[in-house]
Formats: structure tokens, C-alpha cells, sequence
């Protein structure tokens, strides 16, 4: 499985999650609310934030009826036609450098997610260092070659995908010579449910592909993600905004500073607790195993007299031999004058 670094970042199981800010529509049409949501990521501690590059135009056509209307009762976008559900969302193209510029002045990583080939030749001319291709678009073969032909990391999301659907995403990154590539496993429902995610397809996907996995996670809160990183997960995405009752496009799914802070700590923590296979004490622990049990004289004893289960006793601390040789001990005389509270050792007898 390849490893490489985004920038200065690396993308491995050595190192702790990758964690990506998703901004999308968040910023409401106001770049000074982008900018603040950019320094609201880089204070929970994001490795990276990351926007969306497209028009509405270059999604869809303006059409206000049939399959270009959202019907969907369950959708949080009902009501809207595609067009004008995009235009409420992307990120103006001259946002971009400012918000890239302040990325880079507070020490996180600011890439996108394409959409088509003129999103790309654009990302190119601000020297954005990673790639994100979303769901929907992971079929999307010339896009992907597109992406994939400039040499840079391209992060894939999976939702909806089959296994023969990801294979040409995975081929058409590696018949350009490009091996930087993460998988994320995804669920394209807004929000999705835990009990609808099956991250054990983590590492199946790291199996299947040899790449570098990870999560676009829509679900609520931080569990689903914390529990990924045991899985495998090198590269975590969550939707980020400053307040989910800003409203905004993707703000009922989106985390807010407090729980994104939250998700990198614990995120962290879980990769850390992975260690390796491990048993007996550790460095760490060796100084507990004085609290183990262990055989204590419990009464003063005079030479010749014999052990019983009334004057020795299985207690803290653990200078003692183990609990394990009392019947070995009991019925044997002590050799010696023994004070109560002596650790039991085979020199007694």
C-alpha cells in the first residue's frame, strides 16, 4: 500500500488521521464568513479544508421541472431545482485564492473537489496540492484521468459505488502512473444514519484495492468516525460549519467548531491506542505490578511453626510469590522467625 505525503502531511498508518474540513455551501454566499470559517477549522486543529469548484452551469442545465426538480419529500434540498440548488451553493471561482491564501497563513492544507475538466485546469493555475473526487462523480472516467494526470494525491469517495465501478475509478488513477490515492468509504444520504454507514467495508476496501482508506462521513456527531480510525481509517471528511443554525445547504449535517475540535482530539486518541499486538506489562504498566496479589505472613510466626490458610493470606501489594504456589506453601513449617506483613518467599522454608 502506497504511502505519501499531501504537502508536508503524511497520508499513512504511522501517522494520525488526515482530518479534512468540508466547507461546501456553508459560507452562505459571504466570503468573509468562508475566511471565518477557515480559521474556525484551523483552531479545532484540521489538517485540511476543502471547497467544492464548480457553476451551476457546469452541473446542470436551468431547468425547473421533471427530473431536474428535487421532489423528494426527504430531502433536505425539496423544492429546489438542481440549478438553483447550486448556484445557493458553490464557492465563486475568485473565493478560491483568498481562501487558499488564509489556509496557508494559519497552517492548514486548502485543496477542492472538482467537477468537471474546467474546474480542474483552474485548480491547477492556484497549485492545489490534493484532489477530492466526490460520489457522485466517481464514475465519471475522464474526469478522474483528468485529475489523476497532474501527479497529485486524488482522494475518492465511494458512496453508491460497486466493487467493478471503483475498479475503473482505481485503474484509470493508476494508468496515469499516479498511486496517491484514498478511498473513502461514503454514504450518499444527507445525513446518514450509523446503522446505514457499514464502515466494516473499510477494510475490505484497503483489501480489495491496496490503497489508502478512509471516511466521507454524513452521520452526526463523532462516534462513526472515531471508530473508523480502528478500522483503518487514514483520512477522515466531515462537513464543517460555524453554526448549524446558520443555516446554509449542508448545515444540518455539518459539525461545528466545538465537536470538529472534538473529532480531531479523540480521532488522535484512537489512533494512538492501536499500538501493536502487546502482552504483559508494558513499559508503562511495569510500576502497577507492585499492586498485583501476592502471599503475605498475616501473623507472626516463630520458627517451626506451620503455614495455614490463617497466617497467610493472597493481598496486596505484590512482593510475594503468586497466589498460585499456596498449596505448595500450606502445611510446610517456616525455617525462621517471621514478622506479619513479610512477603512469602521460598527462603522462609
Amino acid at each position: 500500500m502506497t504511502e505519501f505525503n499531501i504537502l508536508n502531511r503524511e497520508i499513512s498508518t504511522n501517522t494520525r488521521p488526515f482530518i479534512i474540513a468540508e466547507m461546501s455551501g456553508n459560507h452562505n454566499q459571504s466570503l468573509e464568513r468562508a475566511l471565518r470559517i477557515v480559521e474556525a477549522a484551523a483552531a479545532a486543529g484540521v489538517d485540511a479544508l476543502k471547497i467544492q469548484t464548480y457553476t451551476a452551469e457546469t452541473m446542470t442545465l436551468n431547468i425547473n421541472s421533471g427530473e431536474f426538480f428535487i421532489k423528494d419529500e426527504d430531502s433536505l434540498w425539496e423544492g429546489k431545482s438542481l440549478y438553483n440548488l447550486y448556484q445557493e451553493a458553490y464557492t465563486p471561482w475568485e473565493w478560491h485564492e483568498p481562501i487558499f491564501k488564509r489556509c496557508n497563513e494559519l497552517g492548514i492544507i486548502g485543496f477542492s473537489t472538482p467537477f468537471d475538466a474546467t474546474a480542474v485546469d483552474f485548480l491547477e493555475s492556484l497549485n492545489v496540492p490534493a484532489y477530492k473526487i466526490a460520489s457522485f462523480e466517481n464514475t465519471d472516467i475522464p474526469l478522474i484521468k483528468k485529475v489523476a494526470s497532474t501527479g497529485k494525491p486524488v482522494i475518492i469517495s465511494t458512496g453508491m459505488a460497486t466493487i467493478a465501478e471503483l475498479e475503473e475509478a482505481v485503474q484509470a488513477v493508476r494508468e496515469t502512473g499516479n498511486n496517491q490515492i484514498v478511498l473513502l468509504k461514503c454514504t450518499s444520504t444527507y445525513p446518514a444514519s450509523p446503522e446505514n454507514t457499514n464502515i466494516r467495508t473499510i477494510p475490505h476496501l484497503k483489501d480489495l484495492f491496496n490503497t489508502q482508506v478512509g471516511l466521507s462521513d454524513h452521520t452526526m456527531g463523532v462516534g462513526v468516525a472515531v471508530t473508523s480510525v480502528a478500522l483503518g481509517a487514514t483520512v477522515i471528511e466531515k462537513h464543517f460549519t460555524l453554526s448549524r443554525a446558520d443555516g446554509g445547504v449542508d448545515s444540518t449535517f455539518s459539525l461545528e467548531p466545538d465537536e470538529m475540535k472534538s473529532l480531531v482530539m479523540e480521532t488522535e486518541r484512537a489512533w494512538q491506542s492501536l499500538g501493536g499486538i502487546s502482552y504483559g506489562a508494558t513499559d508503562a504498566e511495569k510500576a502497577s505490578l507492585q499492586f498485583r496479589r501476592s502471599l503475605y505472613i498475616s501473623e507472626d510466626l516463630q520458627a517451626g511453626d506451620i503455614l495455614t490458610d490463617k497466617n497467610v493470606r493472597a493481598i496486596r501489594p505484590g512482593y510475594g510469590l503468586p497466589p498460585k504456589y499456596i498449596d505448595q506453601l500450606l502445611g510446610k513449617p517456616v525455617r525462621k522467625n517471621v514478622l506479619k506483613g513479610t512477603p512469602i518467599s521460598w527462603d522462609i522454608l
